[in-house]
């Protein structure tokens, strides 16, 4: 998996760094097969005026359906980082179970049931009225 973590506006530490991969790898280690890219752009939207200006938005690209993508604004960095790789998890987890989930079909009254489901008699049946 490739994690893409960038900051603007100001200098990307180290710690901010290690943080940011250590709260994804403990959120997404169970979808490491179904996730390929995680993009994370880290914002300091206000500047030096200070506030809740600290940004945290992720995206996912997935394959087959839209991106996820989740923005997180606190006045902690870490904080909007907890935050926005905690939603994303719940986010993640839904749209995966959702793609994982089979219609099930269920035969209507006047149709055929499969082969492996007929009975004997079923079998004679069909095969007199040919």
């Amino acid at each position: 998996m490739q994690i893409d973590i960038q900051a603007r506006g100001f200098d990307l530490t180290d710690g901010i760094r290690e943080h940011t991969k250590k709260r994804l790898g403990f959120a997404i280690d169970w979808a490491q097969d179904d996730v390929r890219e995680i993009k994370i752009r880290l914002s300091d939207v206000n500047g030096p005026r200070g506030g809740e200006d600290k940004r945290c938005l992720i995206q996912i690209p997935m394959i087959g359906k839209s991106s996820i993508v989740i923005e997180d604004v606190e006045s902690d960095l870490y904080l909007a980082i907890d935050k926005a790789i905690h939603r994303m998890e719940r986010v993640l987890a839904k749209r995966l179970e959702r793609a994982r989930e089979v219609p099930h079909e269920t035969p209507r009254k006047n149709q055929a049931l499969p082969t492996e489901h007929r009975d004997e008699e079923q079998e004679q049946f069909v095969q007199t009225s040919h």
